[in-house]
């Protein structure tokens, strides 16, 4: 087999895995970003500000590094429920207000429909790695500043 015949087939087989995964080009969309503060630490999110994004959200992600995370924008206060299908890693989401103040955190586990709901209307959901705002002592009535503009 020459050089070219193996490219070829290297390309179809790469062809044919895209379109056999479920998800595949999603898998690596990629949102703009914004930097955020909680407290000392410093997030880069992913914003999630229409529809479209919302639903699509970090599913099919493989891992996400430490201090990144997604803003979910829901343009004004809310009854908010996330969940977990096609979401590949464990995430805690914080449910935040229109100024900034964390209302509750929820742990989320990986590839479930389980609804984790804010306790009250609110603006944002900030999703980050499972565990990271305990390991940050990040809690209700902690605020997220530099969220998204009106």
């Amino acid at each position: 087999m020459n050089r070219q015949t193996r490219q070829c087939i290297g390309i179809f087989s790469t062809f044919l895995v895209c379109i056999a995964i479920p998800g595949y080009a999603q898998q690596t969309q990629k949102f703009r970003s914004t930097t955020l503060n909680a407290g000392m630490y410093v997030i880069k999110a992913e914003i999630a500000a229409n529809e479209a994004e919302r639903q699509q959200g970090l599913m099919f992600r493989q891992r996400m590094a430490s201090n990144e995370g997604m803003i979910f924008d829901f343009e004004a206060p809310a009854d908010v429920c996330m969940w977990m299908k096609n979401t590949l890693i464990p995430l805690s989401v914080a449910f935040i207000d229109n100024s900034g103040k964390i209302v509750n955190i929820e742990d989320m586990q990986p590839q479930t429909t389980n609804s984790h709901c804010a306790k009250k209307a609110v603006r944002y959901a900030l999703e980050m790695n499972q565990g990271w705002f305990k390991q940050k002592n990040i809690k209700p009535g902690s605020v997220i500043s530099e969220l998204v503009p009106n």
